[in-house]
């Protein structure tokens, strides 16, 4: 690898991977202040590219003193940082090239080609003299041309100076919270406070059943199923009875002032005689019209309470 467009891209390449590695995130930014340098270098490298090696003179040594700048305040940088190593291998692996393309390009142009250019320029007696023809690499001054002295990517990233989303972070999260969350009104209550009367069957009698966190009368399942609406409804203590199978409307309330009506059958009784301290008397209804307000404050009691068990089978 001599000629200079070849010295110029494998440094290039170089340059670019060490730029690539101080990008990380894990990077101080104050490290960043070597992207600089290693831009300036990389520009004039694609000057030699882009000028098929005629800008070696004033490039390669251009490029020599931007990547020894940068090798030397990368040195300075804080240490024990991976990216900083990984830039700092490929800075000093770039530097070798440069320096063959800067010792290239000040070598003084060999006497060869001068006399070579002489004998043909005397000729045969009696013949003219052909036209000299310019050397094909144009190793004299090149023509400035204004896309490769300076390419505006190289100049200053603006990535390098000041990434906006760490200047000043969106107003809408430091300030205050929307109206809803400043000032929330009192909750109202999930359900009516007054419940809507069912509409019972004739003869039908009403019970009031209370509910509470030790209360006698409590929701019970059957053993037939996990429903405790479906397969289950509730007990309700009192020592006035009715008959197995009559219809009855149940008004409960539970904690929270929560309230409902229900229609339901009478499905078995728990006599006086045969109640003891812990089994009152009472009976269990199985409900047969249910609003869906009052099926959810059901569900909400058992999940807080363990329901009775009743042997339905």
């Amino acid at each position: 690898m001599s000629d200079p467009v070849s010295l110029a891209r494998a440094a290039r390449e170089n340059l670019a991977r060490g730029l690539a590695a101080l990008q990380s995130p894990a990077v101080p930014p104050q490290v960043m202040v070597v992207a600089e340098p290693i831009a300036n270098a990389m520009s004039a490298l694609h000057r030699v590219e882009a000028s098929n090696g005629a800008a070696s003179h004033e490039a390669g040594p251009a490029a020599l003193n931007a990547a020894r700048h940068a090798l030397a305040m990368l040195q300075q940088q804080p240490q024990g940082y991976p990216a900083v190593d990984q830039a700092l291998e490929a800075i000093a692996g770039s530097l070798n090239l440069i320096h063959q393309l800067a010792q290239a390009a000040s070598a003084p142009a060999p006497h060869g080609n001068a006399a070579f250019a002489g004998t043909v320029a005397m000729g045969a007696p009696g013949q003219a003299a052909p036209p000299t023809q310019p050397s094909p690499q144009g190793w004299g001054q090149p023509p400035q041309q204004p896309a490769y002295q300076q390419p505006p990517a190289y100049q200053q990233p603006a990535a390098y100076q000041q990434p906006p989303a760490y200047q000043q972070p969106p107003p809408a999260y430091p300030q205050a919270a929307p109206p809803a969350y400043q000032q929330a009104p009192a909750p109202a209550p999930a359900f009516p406070q007054q419940p809507a009367l069912v509409a019972a069957p004739g003869g039908a009698m009403r019970f009031e059943a209370e509910l509470g966190a030790h209360s006698t009368t409590n929701f019970y399942k059957g053993l037939s199923g996990n429903d405790v609406i479906d397969s289950g409804g509730i007990f309700v203590a009192t020592y006035q009875l009715p008959k197995i199978g009559s219809n009855v409307v149940v008004k409960v309330s539970m904690p929270g002032g929560y309230e409902f009506e229900a229609l339901g059958v009478v499905r078995w009784t728990r006599e006086a005689p045969l109640s003891g301290s812990d089994s009152p008397p009472g009976f269990g209804a199985q409900f047969t019209q249910i609003s869906p307000e009052g099926r959810q404050l059901v569900y909400r009691y058992v999940r807080n309470r363990e329901p009775l068990f009743h042997d339905d089978l």
